[in-house]
């Protein structure tokens, strides 16, 4: 349902609040609170929380008096529109962190999160209990309708790293939410730490109907990966897969569920679109998932509706909790949290297609999303995860690509072909693509994969990883195939061991590309 203006705003004390959110969490079901996200538009929900941080939020009303603005006249979508952009350097960066808070208060919130970003520099993001409590409805929607986790008991294995930043933390609070709601869910927190996950999936996955194992997909590909290096079969546990971070392939999703048994891949994987400014905005449904293949297997379609040679991540949003719109080829949204947001510019590239516009769309391309969804749950009964909420697609910051003669290369590209048999047996999935200049001075494409342990780099391996990801990059995106010369579209591959540490140190989040 479209959340109040928070309590907050008027003077209820965060205890108060905290009993009424939680308790409206904890007896609203799934069905209304979605079913209900339509109930106000999401203009004039918007509109509300922009009075409301305009009133109680020291900083913002510093913000709008530099910028020569009265709140009183923002009274119509128009007038919202013409705000400035809120973002890390003239607004977090510029006003105090209490003042950023409502009331210029930081007593108001209970829990501190802290994100460096690309820039290295730390951001402190506060909250309080109940922006959990918002969070925690997109949980729900995964582990409700994907993966039903009502009606089975669940081990919740939360495997983003824990301490300081936001992933760990948040989530194993919003699980434990659900855990509270009814679920028959267990939480458990090993982190980052393979042999703890190891060691907590073999002793206690077997009293458990599933396990779900919550992380970023390269750490959770070299989980899968690593355990079965060690005689784990991952089949017995009826896995199921949290994404968060990054975005990843089709190709990735099938090859996952081969290494785990997972065989419905519609129900038993999800993806979260989620930042540390504002937890999670968006998440993969059932529904967005059957399209996201369809869009994998037709890169034309797919360059047709989002205008690039690469395949994004595709979720579906509530316009109530998140209202997003789109600047010049990137993303800003609009939200309540422990510092409330309005038109922040998080700087992702990626776009807003509404629910009926998607589905237009899909069937003027001979697709039906919503019958073969129904198709692919024949034997589960009712179709969950059907929700008419509207779509926001996400590539990522756009200085992960590199320019060779004048094509823009994803690494969202280079993944595919990586993901092939026989390849996909060689390697981690983690590389580092760089545009170089040879002796001669001459443009080359360099591409440094990591090998699984235990595998030995030869040459016939290298040149059939190159022709793998010269097929691939071809087929999907064609600024490459037309822009580059033929004799400079092979890249020169260079194989590592797991863990290199000048390519793929161990323990810190990996860059796909460098300058």
């Amino acid at each position: 349902m479209p959340q109040p203006v928070n309590s907050r705003d008027v003077g209820v004390s965060p205890h108060l609040h905290a009993v009424e959110t939680l308790n409206a969490f904890l007896t609203t079901p799934l069905s209304v609170r979605l079913a209900g996200s339509g109930s106000h538009s999401p203009e004039t929900v918007a509109l509300d929380l922009f009075r409301s941080v305009a009133e109680t939020v020291p900083a913002y009303q510093q913000f709008l008096r530099d910028h020569q603005i009265d709140p009183s006249r923002i009274n119509t979508p128009a007038d919202f529109q013409t705000l400035p952009l809120l973002t890390k350097a003239n607004y977090m960066q510029r006003y105090p962190l209490a003042d950023r808070c409502r009331h210029g208060q930081l007593s108001q919130c209970d829990m501190m999160a802290v994100s460096s970003g690309s820039t290295g520099v730390p951001t402190f993001w506060p909250r309080f209990m109940t922006d959990e409590l918002e969070i925690a409805t997109r949980f729900e929607q995964v582990f409700h309708d994907s993966f039903r986790a009502d009606e089975r008991t669940t081990l919740a294995v939360v495997c983003f790293a824990l301490g300081s930043w936001v992933g760990g933390m948040y989530t194993a609070s919003c699980c434990r939410y659900l855990a509270a709601k009814g679920y028959p869910l267990m939480v458990v927190t090993p982190g980052n730490n393979k042999a703890e996950i190891f060691r907590i999936v073999t002793e206690l996955g077997p009293e458990f109907e599933q396990v779900v194992l919550l992380g970023y997909p390269p750490f959770l590909k070299d989980v899968i990966d690593s355990g079965m290096a060690q005689g784990i079969d991952w089949s017995p546990f009826k896995l199921k897969l949290v994404t968060a971070g990054e975005v990843f392939s089709e190709e990735w999703r099938e090859l996952m569920g081969e290494r785990t048994g997972m065989k419905d891949l519609y129900f038993n994987s999800a993806s979260l679109y989620g930042t540390a400014d504002a937890g999670v905005l968006g998440n993969e449904t059932p529904l967005s998932i059957v399209i996201r293949q369809f869009f994998a297997q037709n890169p034309l379609a797919a360059r047709e509706l989002f205008g690039e040679s690469r395949l994004p991540t595709l979720v579906q949003y509530d316009p109530s909790s998140r209202y997003f719109e789109t600047h010049e080829g990137t993303l800003l949204f609009s939200g309540n949290n422990g510092i409330p947001l309005i038109r922040y510019h998080i700087a992702d590239t990626g776009g807003i297609v509404p629910y009926d516009r998607m589905l237009a769309f899909l069937a003027d391309h001979g697709f039906d999303p919503k019958a073969a969804l129904k198709q692919a749950s024949a034997d589960r009964g009712s179709v969950r995860g059907d929700w008419p909420l509207p779509f926001v697609y996400v590539f990522g910051r756009s200085n992960f690509t590199i320019s060779y003669f004048g094509a823009n290369i994803y690494p969202e590209n280079v993944t595919v072909g990586l993901e092939q048999p026989p390849v996909k047996d060689w390697v981690t999935g983690k590389f580092v693509m760089q545009a170089l200049e040879d002796a001669d001075k001459n443009r080359v494409l360099s591409i440094v994969v990591e090998l699984i342990p235990g595998v030995l780099a030869d040459e016939a391996k290298a040149d059939q990883i190159a022709e793998s990801i010269l097929t691939h990059v071809k087929r999907l995106n064609s600024e490459f195939a037309h822009y580059v010369p033929t004799e400079y579209q092979r890249p020169r591959v260079t194989l590592l061991p797991h863990g290199d540490p000048e390519y793929f140190p161990v323990g810190v989040k990996h860059r796909y590309t460098r300058a």
